[in-house]
Parts: structure tokens; C-alpha cells; sequence
């Protein structure tokens, strides 16, 4: 729905109310990752023109190095202080979004179907 990869949602959601420990959570989040779930969102995506998939092949192949090396890296801290990472990280996020993030002028966001193959053009068009 909003493109935030369920991890945000999932992770504290495992912790806070099903008390999992913060290694659990993210492992399960992680192993939720492995099923093709977000496939009928993607395909809506796609149909209006929003994937690219040259980039979402480059992001791919730094996701799978970042989850191996990230996930040796978590395993070896402690719970307490990976959940304060953890929690770090969101709101860095958070704060980014509420106060350094500016608005974008209508005219500078473009779809991206002309770049997918079998696709009618979108390149005039704007949001």
C-alpha cells in the first residue's frame, strides 16, 4: 500500500505483540520476504507504468548481498541492542519523511512504462 516493504509494519508487530525476539522477528519477516506475496500489487504498479525493472534488478542484487552480509552482522549483537538500532533506523526514517523531504512538482514525476518492454509509451504523461 505505501511501499514501506512490511518490515517496518511486520518486525514491530512480531515483537510488541506476539513477543518474539527482535533476531526472531526479523527472521521471520525476512523468511515472509521469500513467497512472491507482493506479486498482484506489482502487477498494478507495472499496468500503470511505475516499475522499472532495470533499477529493480539493481536493487535486487543489493538487497541479496545486504540480507547476507546484514544478517551475519544483526545475529552477532545482542537483542537489546540491535531492537535500538532497529529503532534508530525508523526513526531517521520517520523524521526524514516528516521534515526533510520536499514536495516534487507534478511535471517532474514521469512514468516509466515506456522503458518496459511490450508497453504502450508513457513517456508524456505525468502525474
Amino acid at each position: 500500500m505505501v511501499g514501506v516493504g512490511g518490515g517496518i509494519i511486520i518486525v514491530p508487530c512480531l515483537v510488541f505483540f506476539l513477543s518474539f525476539s527482535q533476531k526472531s522477528a526479523q527472521g521471520n519477516s525476512l523468511a515472509l520476504l521469500l513467497l512472491p506475496l507482493g506479486i498482484l500489487g506489482v502487477m498494478n504498479y507495472h499496468k500503470q507504468g511505475y516499475v522499472d525493472y532495470r533499477v529493480v534488478l539493481a536493487m535486487a542484487a543489493g538487497f541479496v548481498l545486504g540480507n547476507f552480509f546484514g544478517s551475519k552482522w544483526a545475529l552477532n549483537l545482542n537483542d537489546e541492542k540491535l531492537k535500538k538500532i532497529f529503532g534508530i533506523i525508523m526513526l531517521l526514517a520517520a523524521l526524514k519523511i516528516l521534515f526533510l523531504d520536499k514536495p516534487k512538482e507534478k511535471s517532474a514525476v514521469v512514468k516509466t512504462t515506456s522503458q518496459v518492454p511490450g508497453s504502450k509509451s508513457n513517456s508524456d504523461k505525468h502525474d
